[in-house]
């Protein structure tokens, strides 16, 4: 790997050194760029030893951009990122075209070997750049972990090859579930390695400015690095939802257990608080079935959360809830225990259907609307029940004005429980076990929430609780749910 430092001498001209760094030593070239800037000093200027295009003038102060050097000059065809400093250096850094190569500093520090090097890891407000590599390096690591990084790059390979292929576009749905599967994973792999990369150059610049004595030149890579440091945080939680279906908005079902009119009351409570906490992300929330309950409460009731990465927070909440409390409905004022179970089923979207519905395997009963409907709902037999023959799943929706309009929203939520079953019997095939289809079962619960004799909600997953069960009611659920999904992904994924 090259690497490539630009000064501009007293005179105005440029130098370009080239150090070259091979398994046993390093070595530089220093090469005179002559006419680096046109006579009127333009900001697109061509340079006789580049084949492309600066995009940014060197008269500048300081700034950033890329150019692609010749082979005559460099030797290479590989994208070079470029930094000017208030002095007139550029520091250059060659991007290897192959995601294989593992990027290094002119000197050979990886950001493994900066985890594995124990620096000390100090508070962000000491201005110690060791400290901050090594925070930033272990980040990394862990991002890296909860992408499967390995099995990341392998799935990558594979789907270049399927790409490749020339009879590919026969099946274009085909086609296009590859493509969108490749281009994701490549985001995903190139977000990684320019955040490795760009620390990497940081620690570079930092030791050529006081190799210089740049102290302006260290302080702006100072700061720089503290911004990634704090970027780094953001970037492992970004990492938590790197599933395949993360991303897809979402519909949320509440069943009421055993138990009566108590355990309805608890299925409502459990409805209220996902709404509320889909309204404090700033989800869109849709009632699409709602069966109440004869006295209180519902029996079942499923809503559609609209949003980014609406599934991916909510799987989280898959399994069955338990409420201990005096009953509101006991005379006697004894305590209770009520169950409800959740199920959180990914809106896949147009194209990415799993199962393809036949119109005969259907049956469609049209019946009146039930509940506080309005004076056209309970008069009319506009709600929709659909049941898919062969398997015996059904989906109903009754909070449309329309019988089209229900029919439609039904038909949607049918599709996503088939898709389900696909992607569980899928699972089960690959000896998978996926959490978000195998827990919804009475005697799993995931979480307990106790309002007598003391006040109290615990996690039996990972054992986070807080002491105040009226905030988590009322929708404050992203500290269970981070808690869970960072436990899930950390637990026995140890391979990058």
């Amino acid at each position: 790997m090259s690497y490539f430092i630009f000064k501009r001498s007293s005179n105005g001209s440029f130098c370009i050194s080239q150090y070259i760094r091979t398994k046993t030593r390093t070595f530089s070239s220093l090469h005179p760029l002559d006419n680096f800037l046109d006579s009127n000093q333009n900001s697109k200027v061509f340079d006789p030893g580049c084949s492309s295009i600066l995009h940014n003038s060197l008269k500048k102060p300081f700034g950033s951009f890329s150019f692609l050097p010749s082979s005559s000059l460099l030797g290479s065809q590989n994208q070079h990122s470029l930094r000017l400093n208030r002095k007139g250096w550029i520091w250059a850094r060659e991007f290897g075209s192959q995601a294989a190569i593992e990027p290094c500093t002119s000197d050979g520090l990886t950001v493994d070997g900066i985890a594995s090097s124990k620096w000390t890891i100090l508070e962000e407000s000491e201005s110690d750049w060791k400290s901050h590599a090594a925070a930033i390096a272990q980040s990394i690591q862990v991002i890296k972990r909860r992408l499967q990084w390995k099995k990341l790059m392998v799935r990558l390979d594979l789907l270049s090859a399927e790409l490749n292929k020339p009879d590919l576009w026969n099946d274009p749905v085909h086609a296009g579930k590859i493509s969108r599967e490749h281009g994701s994973l490549m985001g995903k792999m190139k977000e990684v390695k320019a955040f490795e990369q760009e620390l990497l150059e940081h620690i570079d610049m930092i030791k050529l400015a006081r190799e210089e004595d740049d102290t302006e030149l260290e302080s702006e890579s100072m700061k720089a690095l503290l911004r990634m440091r704090r970027d780094s945080k953001d970037k492992e939680l970004e990492a938590l939802l790197a599933g395949e279906h993360d991303s897809c908005s979402c519909y949320i079902e509440v069943q009421a257990g055993a138990g009566g009119t108590e355990s309805m009351d608890w299925a409502a409570m459990v409805m209220q608080m996902y709404k509320t906490w889909a309204q404090r992300r700033g989800y869109g929330v849709t009632v699409v079935d709602e069966m109440p309950g004869e006295i209180a409460g519902i029996k079942r009731a499923t809503i559609k959360v609209d949003g980014e990465y609406a599934f991916g927070y909510a799987k989280a909440e898959v399994g069955v809830h338990r409420l201990v409390r005096i009953s509101p409905f006991d005379s006697g004022k004894r305590r209770h225990t009520s169950f409800a179970a959740v199920a959180v089923i990914p809106i896949l979207g147009d194209g990415s259907s799993r199962v393809q519905i036949n119109e005969s395997d259907l049956r469609i009963e049209r019946f009146r609307a039930g509940g506080a409907g309005g004076q056209h709902v309970n008069t009319t037999e506009s709600a929709v029940r659909i049941v898919h023959i062969p398997t015996g799943v059904t989906a109903t929706c009754q909070n449309e004005r329309s019988q089209h309009q229900n029919k439609a929203s039904a038909m949607a939520v049918l599709q996503s429980r088939l898709d389900q079953l696909e992607m569980a019997r899928q699972a089960q095939m690959n000896s998978q076990h996926t959490q978000s289809l195998t827990e919804i079962s009475w005697g799993n619960q995931i979480r307990t929430y106790v309002l007598h004799p003391y006040r109290l909600v615990k996690d039996l997953r990972t054992n986070y609780e807080v002491s105040d069960p009226d905030s988590v009611l009322e929708g404050d659920l992203d500290s269970f749910i981070l808690s869970y999904l960072s436990a899930s992904l950390d637990k026995g994924e140890g391979e990058q």
